[in-house]
């Protein structure tokens, strides 16, 4: 597994190097008050919950099927908690920025559930076809 880990790191940081990337370059081209100044505090935040949400998934990975499901659905749940938690603690302190804010979030939420996704599915199936009778 730990293997894996270090794999999935690498993915996850050149993922956010590309996304970063492309960040700035649209930045370049929207007004300031289109885009936030916590974006890059906020590929910390996704980068920091889909390592260790990463972690518990490729740990329940190595028991029962069933018990990947119900970590699956755990982690997605406190995830979304404590993205709406962060969402509404940031908008209201910095009630100037909510929209922007919220749209970089969005975004970013998006970008990063479906690499994770992609990676836990590629995983599995992986997983699944080694060890067909699980």
């Amino acid at each position: 597994m730990n293997s894996d880990y270090l794999k999935f790191l690498k993915h996850i940081l050149i993922y956010s190097l590309v996304l970063g990337a492309l960040a700035l370059i649209i930045i370049q081209f929207l007004p300031s008050s289109f885009y936030t100044p916590s974006l890059p505090f906020l590929f910390f935040f996704f980068i920091a919950t889909s390592l260790i949400s990463y972690y518990f998934l490729v740990k329940s990975m190595t028991k029962k099927f069933i018990r990947f499901i119900n970590t699956f659905f755990l982690i997605t749940t406190l995830k979304l908690i404590l993205y709406v938690v962060v969402m509404v603690s940031y908008v209201f302190i910095h009630r100037t920025e909510a929209i922007p804010f919220m749209m970089s979030f969005f975004i970013l939420y998006l970008c990063y559930t479906i690499f994770e996704v992609v990676i836990i599915l590629g995983k599995n199936s992986k997983s699944q076809t080694n060890n067909p009778g699980r």
